[in-house]
């Protein structure tokens, strides 16, 4: 006779599936997270130097850091809006991510603000 706690073998099957699947969409979700805050960080410097910078400058920049960074084209839409003091820098974007059995979006709005 063998003593068993009662356990079985697929219980720990199931368990290391489900940590595999928690792991593969933190690791996918955290990617995203990390391209948003990079991304947030060159609008930040955009702003810091955007007494040196043409709004046309600014815009180029981000552009070419959205295409880096493979973020939705909808993200290279800057608005720049800059008054006798401030500048504001800010974007929209959509980020799908795809889960078993569903898609999720997910509205992202980096911006920035900066003395003149």
């Amino acid at each position: 006779m063998v003593n068993r706690r009662g356990t079985s073998k697929l219980g720990c099957l199931a368990m290391l599936s489900f940590v595999a699947a928690i792991g593969y969409f933190g690791v996918t979700l955290g990617k995203q997270y990390w391209n948003y805050l990079e991304f947030k960080d060159a609008m930040e410097q955009e702003a810091r130097f955007a007494s040196h910078r043409t709004d046309d400058n600014i815009r180029d920049h981000l552009r070419a850091k959205v295409d880096s960074l493979g973020l939705p084209e909808s993200a290279k839409n800057v608005r720049i809006r800059r008054t006798p003091s401030i500048i504001f820098i800010e974007t929209h974007y959509y980020l799908t991510v795809e889960f078993p059995g569903f898609v999720k979006e997910f509205l992202l709005s980096p911006h920035a603000m900066g003395p003149l």
